[in-house]
């Protein structure tokens, strides 16, 4: 299967995350995410008061991208279940154990694409299957291609997007504290990426 991106052209239709590869797209370039330029942020409800924030420190991923046909594949983005970061060691401890991540027995957060479709010049869904806690399950993402060409330093080219999501924790298995209402089962998601071409 082939993937297309938005019909503009300059448009991208997510480039954060990508599956699909066929022969056609053997001649596409190869981008690696750069990872002083990653952040996943997430956020969920705390009893009602207000929402507590949070990160994951370490991510990485690559894909395929053909900009004159703006075709997508090959995606692979890996997420060190244990970097997740709030400011705060015991509740960052507790995130890390059984009762949510499970970090020590699935150190690995994964997403794969399985298929997308373009929304606007820019803008796209992306779906694909999220393994988290040992369990896969389907995911979309809300794309936004925010921009792709040279970048101003060095000889870098370079695309950034923007994707967000939201997720219901429980369905992976995270269902501490969601029956009593102490901490949101919803869980937002933000992605926000650059990613360098490989040249040679």
């Amino acid at each position: 299967m082939t993937t297309r991106a938005f019909a503009a052209p300059r448009s991208l239709l997510a480039a954060a995350a990508l599956l699909c590869a066929t022969p056609a797209l053997a001649d596409a370039d190869l981008f690696e995410i750069d990872k002083s330029h990653f952040s996943i942020v997430f956020n969920a409800d705390h009893i009602g008061y207000g929402a507590t924030w949070g990160m994951f420190l370490d991510g990485s991923g690559s894909f395929r991208f053909d900009e004159d046909a703006r075709t997508l594949s090959d995606l692979s983005v890996t997420i060190d279940a244990s970097s997740v970061f709030t400011n705060h060691d015991r509740r960052d401890g507790h995130l890390r154990s059984a009762d949510f991540l499970d970090a020590e027995a699935h150190p690995a957060i994964t997403f794969v694409m399985t298929g997308a479709e373009p929304t606007g010049e820019t803008t796209g869904k992306v779906m694909g299957d999220l393994t988290l806690r040992g369990v896969t399950r389907p995911v979309t993402l809300d794309v936004v291609l925010n921009k792709i060409g040279p970048y101003p330093w060095g000889s870098n080219h370079v695309v950034g997007v923007t994707a967000e999501t939201t997720l219901r924790r429980s369905e992976w298995g995270m269902t501490y504290a969601v029956e009593d209402g102490l901490v949101g089962d919803e869980v937002p998601v933000v992605i926000e990426l650059e990613a360098i071409r490989q040249d040679g």
